[in-house]
């Protein structure tokens, strides 16, 4: 589909890869836009503020709606083809996003320490387009070591919270860094490298963190900075 500014590359070809021993599906797709160039102008051209209602570590700006309205035209019938979503559902946008990392390790609280999931609600989305040409983090997957969980659903949502809770209780805070790699607490089992025009697709109950490259990806500028657009959506 195409649009005044933004079109979407006509010959996509989506990959499906399975995530971790849970076999969650995670898609994939390479030069998704045609042109990443406006779509990069249209972020510099943004006002970028911090959002005080979440723990995302940076600054955000609203998506262009062409982009927004293209990318989920195009891509919803992949989720309820790959994910197995039903029919009677509808697609609801909930947050819309350019994002930027630009917080220091010295800032970050307990829960930015640690991978963390969206939302226990199994038909909950999350849609990430890795936007600049810089070498940047990957996104990391992680399983939850004392109970062995890559997604948290609503059954185990609370067993996952008091598990994690015991663990710090025994051992104490995670150290005040991003977190990055495995230790005793969280397996990285898998990553997807941060590549110009890549667009991921990854259900927002998985453990999940940004893998920041402090020397690289904290950085509030839209031209070289860690920038993303994010695209999050419910089926109701």
């Amino acid at each position: 589909m195409q649009t005044t500014d933004f079109a979407i590359n006509p010959t996509l070809r989506p990959e499906v890869i399975y995530l971790g021993q849970e076999r969650t599906p995670l898609l994939i797709i390479d030069d998704f836009v045609s042109d990443i160039t406006a779509l990069r102008q249209q972020a510099q051209q943004s006002a970028f503020n911090p959002d005080h209602t979440a723990y995302y570590p940076g600054l955000k700006a609203p998506l262009p709606k062409h982009y927004v309205a293209a990318t989920l035209t195009t891509l919803y019938p992949l989720i309820y083809d790959v994910y197995q979503v039903p029919k009677q559902l509808r697609l609801k946008p909930q947050n819309l996003f350019f994002a930027l990392i630009n917080q220091t390790e010295d800032t970050l609280q307990p829960l930015q320490c640690l991978p963390h999931f969206d939302t226990a609600d199994g038909h909950y989305f999350a849609f990430l387009h890795y936007l600049n040409p810089q070498p940047h983090g990957s996104t990391g997957f992680f399983r939850h070591n004392p109970t062995g969980y890559e997604r948290i659903s609503e059954q185990r949502r609370q067993h996952y919270f008091n598990a994690a809770q015991h663990f710090i209780d025994q051992h104490g805070n995670p150290a005040q860094q991003y977190f990055v790699q495995s230790d005793a607490h969280f397996e990285l089992y898998h990553q997807v490298p941060y590549q110009a025009n890549r667009l991921i697709i990854y259900p927002g109950n998985l453990l999940h963190s940004t893998l920041v490259n402090t020397s690289t990806d904290i950085d509030s500028s839209p031209i070289s900075g860690r920038l993303t657009a994010n695209i999050f959506t419910s089926f109701l």
